[in-house]
């Protein structure tokens, strides 16, 4: 296919003109006293439309839009209508909490109510594992397929990831927090309104008629077969979406950017609302593809923005686009930095280091990887089903871990970092061995069984000091 002209010319320009905007914008904030908090959470200064724009922008990259596009299906729905429920526990139970500890990272809370610093960092290790093996490599790989079904263009799927991993690390490494909110919320109005002109347009395309579309299509009740069956709404869907907006570095990081609990509040507040509009931009136009196409699974998103979208306009998009892969690539680039530089470098190695210095090359060495792990992707059939699979690795440990933390305290530290492991182990039997029932209730079952692990492994280890009820969460 020919690249049109007027197309790349409009996509590299906006690009470009939202590099300078954010630089402009840098220049002028106030920066931080302390240099971690300079550059992990922009000096604490971030005001709300900041916040809820890098929510949304670092949720709605590619791994979203391709992925739940991809699904051709109303069903997949329920992962934004879920969000809201996740981002209303973060204002409400732990962005108050991060604030009274004065939290840096996510997981020195743990450190905070449970007096455990071993704790923290293997909590640390398991987000960074994480980032470097499941979500980075998916951002960059829905990207660059992205770009390659809309714009045509003969290179690989592979250097088009190259290509996104060397512009995120520029974000991340040399700006820090501050330039990639500021980034992520002039790309997220601009996916806002084009998202929902390309439902437009898609639907002018098929004459405002949807009919023929298969009723399994429609659906919100999804079967025992489908990829959210019904019953699962009752038991592990609500935990998916508290670990990752609540406790995920990636996200909660732009909370505690905040000048006060209040100011995260409001940002986090508008981020909920949004995401009750975001099936028009990541549900409904699937379903269109699926008219105009049939089953054409993840490059439904691409081939449909460059079917209607006008040449100019498609440019545009292609520009917003990209601002969403390189908001989540940079954004994680930055909160596994945080992590390693926070919870481990700075408190075990050397606590005089540079900030930022290790920080850039934590980065290096995370893009670097993700980029090694792209091709392992191409041959999944539902990215976003793949990648909530995986993520139960170390999400459903990690949060139990959070839950403890938050109900608990006098807890044993080996019952503790004991059923971390315990609840990684549990899981990858439940997804590399045996799978008895579908994933997110096997991913309920592990988080119900981590916790009691920890807690029943208290007991038993510290008899004595039986665990209670902790003041802070009565």
């Amino acid at each position: 296919m020919r690249i049109d002209p007027i197309q790349l010319a409009v996509f590299l320009g906006l690009t470009a003109l939202v590099a300078l905007a954010t630089w402009w914008r840098c220049r002028r904030e106030p920066r931080g006293a302390s240099e971690s908090k300079d550059y992990f959470l922009a000096g604490g200064t971030l005001a709300w439309p900041f916040i809820a724009g890098s929510l949304l922008l670092t949720n709605l990259s590619a791994e979203q839009i391709v992925g739940m596009n991809g699904a051709q299906a109303m069903l997949v729905a329920w992962w934004e209508f879920g969000a809201a429920a996740g981002l209303l526990i973060l204002a409400h139970v732990l962005v108050p909490m991060y604030y009274r500890y004065k939290c840096t990272t996510t997981t020195e809370l743990l450190e905070r109510r449970l007096g455990d610093p071993g704790l923290r960092r293997a909590v640390s290790v398991l987000f960074m594992l994480g980032y470097m093996f499941i979500l980075l490599p998916v951002v960059l790989y829905t990207g660059a397929v992205f770009m390659k079904s809309m714009f045509g263009v003969d290179l690989s799927i592979l250097t088009i990831a190259i290509l996104f991993a060397l512009a995120g690390l520029a974000y991340a490494a040399f700006g820090g927090l501050r330039a990639i909110a500021i980034s992520d919320t002039y790309n997220g109005l601009g996916l806002l309104v084009l998202g929902i002109a390309v439902t437009a347009f898609a639907m002018h395309a098929v004459g405002w008629d949807l009919s023929g579309v298969p009723a399994e299509r429609w659906t919100l009740v999804g079967s025992t077969q489908s990829d959210i069956p019904w019953h699962t709404l009752l038991t592990g869907m609500v935990f998916i979406h508290v670990f990752y907006w609540g406790t995920n570095m990636v996200i909660a990081q732009r909370a505690l950017a905040a000048g006060s609990v209040r100011e995260a509040q409001k940002g986090i507040y508008a981020a909920a609302a949004f995401k009750l509009l975001t099936p028009l931009i990541v549900v409904l136009p699937g379903i269109i593809a699926f008219k105009l196409y049939g089953d054409v699974d993840d490059v439904a998103y691409g081939r449909l923005v460059g079917d209607v979208l006008p040449g100019w306009m498609s440019g545009a998009f292609a520009a917003v686009i990209a601002g969403a892969v390189l908001s989540s690539f940079n954004s994680c680039l930055n909160s596994a930095a945080a992590l390693y530089t926070c919870d481990i470098h700075l408190t075990k190695i050397n606590p005089n280091a540079d900030a930022r210095r290790i920080g850039q090359i934590v980065a290096l060495v995370f893009a670097v990887v993700s980029v090694a792990m792209v091709p392992l992707y191409q041959h999944s059939q539902s990215i976003i089903a793949t990648l909530q699979q995986l993520n139960g690795l170390y999400s459903m440990p990690v949060l139990a871990a959070f839950v403890v933390a938050v109900l608990f305290s006098n807890l044993d530290p080996r019952a503790l970092r004991g059923g971390l492991l315990f609840g990684v182990a549990l899981y990858s039997v439940f997804t590399f061995v045996w799978s008895p029932l579908h994933y997110i209730h096997l991913m309920f079952i592990t988080l119900v069984a981590t916790i009691a692990v920890m807690w029943g492994g208290s007991r038993l280890l510290a008899p004595r000091q039986t665990p209670h009820v902790a003041a802070g969460a009565r």
